[in-house]
């Protein structure tokens, strides 16, 4: 909805495929190949249908906000549907339009580069500061969350985590430097990420949230 939202404020004439399409991703990762296959055939039918019906509109580059998805969709091979076309980030398009945060005061912010980044066009660490307006950091090593690792290994993930807490503490220790006080939050572009970045807002004494 988010990202609807800022494409309806940038003026883009957006088109939403029917129904509430899964990327195939999940099926794929998970060992059901075929399963991930056939999801993938499914759309891009479904994405070629778009094409035809639609074909008084030039649709030239085709929104994701979720890396997993975008790692799946690369595969779609939309160039061969939409003629032209590219795959982007919503975060590298709305830098692209000159979408900026001026003047925000009083959050200091990090951001936390997924495994899976969806942003293949810019640098996400320059997306992320060009979007805010401001300085933000990078903080590094993975968040643990990684999907279903979480869910299914969470031995493994608890470990993972750990290093990613002191890296988010040291991070955010350099920022309140000259106001101890001053609200750190930490953002993403992956919603996977976001919901692990969420479970250190206790311990780290910040706040995830995406760009």
């Amino acid at each position: 909805l988010a990202t609807q939202a800022m494409l309806y404020h940038v003026g883009a004439t957006t088109v939403l495929p029917p129904g509430y399409l899964c990327c195939g991703y999940p099926q794929t990762s998970a060992g059901f190949d075929d399963k991930g296959q056939q999801i993938t055939t499914d759309n891009r039918v479904l994405f070629h249908r778009v094409a035809n019906t639609l074909n008084y509109l030039d649709i030239k580059t085709v929104i994701v906000s979720c890396g997993t998805c975008m790692d799946q969709l690369q595969k779609y091979h939309y160039e061969q549907i939409f003629p032209g076309c590219r795959l982007l980030d919503i975060h590298e398009y709305l830098m692209e339009k000159g979408v900026k945060l001026d003047g925000v005061e009083g959050t200091r912010y990090m951001y936390h580069e997924p495994c899976h980044t969806p942003m293949k066009v810019h640098s996400g660490i320059q997306v992320a500061n060009t979007l805010m307006g401001q300085r933000v950091d990078l903080s590094d090593r993975c968040c643990g969350e990684s999907g279903t690792l979480a869910a299914t290994r969470p031995d493994i993930s608890t470990q993972v985590r750990f290093r990613k807490q002191q890296e988010i503490e040291k991070g955010a220790a350099a920022l309140r430097q000259d106001a101890p006080d001053a609200q750190v939050k930490i953002l993403t572009s992956c919603p996977s990420c976001l919901q692990g970045l969420s479970r250190y807002d206790n311990d780290a004494n910040t706040t995830a949230d995406y760009i």
